[in-house]
């Protein structure tokens, strides 16, 4: 689901080389050189499409924090997909389904890129034959999303690795039904989120690893409120359908874990927007 929270790129072609430069998240850490994520997903592109890719100068303005589990890879995969069908657009027009299997081969699934880039909610598959596809829907007005955000990372990859290799079927079938409703509980019946986001297949497993997190999801839920891990960790998403709620939620964080960020935020209908201006800019 895409939220209201957003990174900015530009890219200007140039004659020759590239320069990268970034200001927000991740200033220090990012790489500058073509093994930065924005510029392999920008080149992914025109090599597929058999386009040399042009000398670049590319500027990243970041808000998403990274190593949150709020999708800052998969903004940064859209981003850099999205910048090249912009400095293309005159040659070659570039379908959706294009852009998502761009983002899929990139990011390794289209769980994240597919939000990233069309916006609402997504739900997201790969077929038989490795094609990815996605379907929109549209979220229930009534759904205000909060995001709440450590001071500390984790990596996604250690995140996965607390997963066993095998769960109970009980536990499986557990998470079908309660898959099942939260697409009605976001589309159509806000009230029943609590028992929507209920999980046995992967936040028990991870908690060792993000103990804050795991006390804040249990406080949250224990008042009624509707929280689970975002993504991989160790942010923590609340789905909140009444507004008194969601204001009691907020304060509940503040006065207990007052180094955690609060972002109240809305779900972004639109996903990634392309601005394209004259002298070879996008």
């Amino acid at each position: 689901m895409a939220l209201s929270f957003y990174d900015s790129y530009e890219a200007e072609v140039v004659s020759s080389g590239l320069e990268i430069s970034v200001s927000g998240e991740g200033v220090g850490d990012i790489l500058l050189d073509e093994s930065n994520l924005i510029y392999k997903s920008l080149a992914l592109v025109f090599n597929k499409l058999g386009k040399k890719v042009p000398g670049l100068k590319i500027r990243c303005d970041n808000n998403i924090p990274h190593g949150r589990g709020m999708g800052s890879s998969g903004a940064a995969v859209a981003g850099g997909i999205m910048l090249a069908a912009g400095l293309l657009q005159d040659e070659i027009e570039i379908s959706e389904q294009q852009l998502l299997g761009f983002a899929t081969e990139l990011e390794g699934h289209p769980d994240n890129v597919a939000p990233a880039l069309f916006g609402g909610l997504t739900i997201a598959w790969v077929e038989e034959d490795g094609v990815p596809r996605h379907k929109k829907l549209t979220v229930h007005r009534g759904v205000s999303p909060l995001v709440l955000v450590p001071p500390h990372q984790m990596s996604t990859k250690l995140a996965r690795s607390l997963q066993p290799e095998s769960v109970p079927h009980t536990d499986a079938v557990f998470n079908v039904s309660r898959s099942a409703l939260l697409v009605a509980a976001l589309t159509q019946s806000p009230e029943l989120m609590l028992a929507a986001t209920e999980d046995r297949l992967h936040q028990s497993y991870r908690s060792s690893a993000m103990p804050e997190t795991s006390a804040l999801i249990k406080k949250l839920r224990a008042h009624g409120h509707p929280a689970v891990v975002s993504g991989a960790g160790p942010s923590v998403l609340v789905l909140e359908d009444d507004p008194a709620k969601r204001m009691e939620a907020i304060a509940l964080v503040e006065s207990s874990f007052p180094d955690w960020r609060v972002l109240a935020l809305a779900v972004d209908v639109k996903g990634a927007s392309l601005l394209v201006q004259s002298g070879s800019g996008t």
